[in-house]
């Protein structure tokens, strides 16, 4: 089998660890940057190319678009969509799931639980976002930031009120939170692959900072999910329609809420941490289903 992987390149450890699991199992792994991609389409015709060539005979795809050229990856994704390739990330889902508001508005009306969240984009609304969600301390976050950038916690009302009318100065979009005190700093990264529960790890914040991410400076450990955490990671992977999701959790008093879910996530926190071969869990469900029977499916626009 030919498994196309839509990447920057192969210096990035997870596109790295997905070609060696391509290979490992006796199939052709082909690294395109989705960049240098363009689409051709006619009536009942449709072709992506590659600089000059042709890309074709390839039967399964597996995206990783990263959050800078969402839009674009999208376009690559669909016109591979419309040329019958299966994808582990559908174009729909990619669109939607990089929009944090788009989110968790669809997990909150499936009854997914979250850190409660206002939006708006008028000044005079700041003070009705703050007191929404509880007051100071609150979060801060950019609706299209990623590795834990463009996330702000304010301690107190004025911070949060000038750090929200500075964003807004700038014409971004952002979300105002809930802190969740009770963290304490930490989050869960629950990999799910086909409905299942690959690997997981706790990710502590280092000191004076309350963003777990890796890229932040946060620490990575092993731990074990309780049942409702893997119920609630699968759930939220399953309501943003995706096969292949990394779910971050809060752990509150509450029970978990799910913090975010990413659709690309990166391998070499997790495998590193856990020693668990995620690549090649995400290799074998991709290949078994495009092996599987062709759903009938609208493509999303």
């Amino acid at each position: 089998m030919n498994i196309l992987i839509l990447s920057r390149g192969t210096h990035i450890y997870s596109t790295r660890r997905l070609v060696e699991a391509v290979r490992e199992r006796g199939h052709e792994a082909l690294v395109l940057d989705p960049t240098r991609c363009y689409v051709v389409t006619e009536k009942n015709a449709h072709a992506l190319f590659f600089g000059e060539t042709l890309v074709e005979d390839v039967q399964a795809v597996i995206p990783r678009i990263g959050a800078s050229i969402t839009s674009y990856g999208a376009v690559i994704v669909r016109q591979l969509e419309m040329m019958g390739v299966y994808t582990s990330l559908r174009s729909l889902a990619l669109r939607r799931v990089r929009d944090k508001l788009r989110t968790l508005q669809i997990l909150a009306r499936k009854g997914i639980a979250i850190p409660k969240t206002a939006f708006a984009m008028r000044p005079r609304d700041i003070d009705r976002l703050i007191a929404e969600v509880g007051g100071a301390p609150l979060v801060i976050k950019l609706i299209e930031g990623t590795q834990g950038s463009g996330v702000v916690l304010a301690d107190t009302e004025v911070a949060a009120r000038s750090t929200i009318e500075a964003f807004y100065r700038m014409q971004a979009q952002i979300l105002v939170q809930r802190f969740i005190a009770e963290a304490k700093g930490a989050d869960i990264r629950v990999i799910v692959v086909n409905g299942k529960v690959i690997a997981s790890m706790k990710r502590q914040s280092k000191d004076g900072d309350f963003r777990s991410n890796l890229h932040q400076g946060g620490k990575s450990s092993t731990v074990k999910l309780t049942r409702a955490e893997r119920a609630i990671a699968k759930r939220a992977t399953k309501a943003l329609g995706l096969t292949v999701a990394g779910v971050d959790l809060l752990r509150s008093k509450d029970g978990p809420l799910v913090l975010e879910v990413n659709a690309s996530p990166g391998l070499e926190g997790i495998e590193k941490t856990t020693g668990v071969n995620v690549a090649g869990a995400i290799v074998d469900y991709v290949v078994e289903a495009a092996l599987a029977p062709p759903r009938r499916d609208t493509v999303g626009s």
